[in-house]
C-alpha cells in the first residue's frame, strides 16, 4: 500500500483527518465526478479501475429506532434482515436521507464510514475481509480511500457480519 497521504495534500476531509490522527496506512483517489452518474459506487469502481467487490458503499439505516451504518460492496445490496440481525435488531428501513446527511455530517454519495459528525455503530459486511484492501468514500463525492479492511473495523468498531447480497 502507498503511503499515508496528509489531510492538508487531499483536501483534508474529516475521514482523512481521522486516519491520519489514528496513523492508519491509507491512499486517497480522487476522479471526476459525474452528477449524471447512475451509481456512485459503480462510478468509483470504474473511474479508479478496481471490480466493484472492493469498492464498498456507506449506507445509513435505521434499526428499531437506531441509526447504524452498514459498509457493503457496490456489486450488491445490503440485505436489511440480516444488518438488523447482525446487531441483535428487530427491523431495519433505510434511513431518511436528511437524517443521514445530518447525522454523519455527509452528503449523499459522500458518506464516508470515517470521521462522521457522531459515529454510528458500524457493521462492515465480511466479504471485506477476502481483500488486502478495500476502497470507502473519503468524505465527499469523486475522493475514495484505500485500506485495509481491518483498519476500517478497527477505526469504526465495526461489527463483522454477511450483510451484503450478489
Amino acid at each position: 500500500m502507498a503511503k499515508k497521504k496528509q489531510a492538508a495534500q487531499t483536501g483534508g476531509t474529516p475521514a482523512t483527518v481521522a486516519l491520519t490522527a489514528a496513523g492508519a496506512a491509507y491512499t486517497v483517489h480522487a476522479y471526476a465526478h459525474d452528477p449524471a452518474a447512475a451509481s456512485y459506487g459503480e462510478e468509483a469502481a470504474q473511474a479508479l479501475g478496481v471490480t466493484p467487490d472492493r469498492v464498498f458503499k456507506t449506507l445509513v439505516a435505521d434499526i428499531d429506532g437506531t441509526l447504524t451504518v452498514a459498509v457493503v460492496p457496490v456489486a450488491g445490496t445490503l440485505d436489511l434482515k440480516a444488518l438488523a440481525s447482525a446487531v441483535g435488531g428487530k427491523k431495519a428501513v433505510m434511513a431518511d436521507p436528511a437524517a443521514a446527511e445530518r447525522t454523519t455530517g455527509y452528503v449523499l454519495g459522500g458518506i464516508s464510514p470515517l470521521g462522521q459528525r457522531r459515529k454510528l455503530r458500524t457493521v462492515l459486511d465480511s466479504s471485506a475481509s477476502s481483500h488486502a484492501t478495500i476502497c470507502v468514500s473519503a468524505g465527499r463525492r469523486g475522493l475514495e480511500v484505500e485500506l485495509a479492511p481491518g483498519d476500517l473495523a478497527a477505526l469504526t468498531s465495526a461489527v463483522l457480519a454477511p450483510i451484503g447480497r450478489a
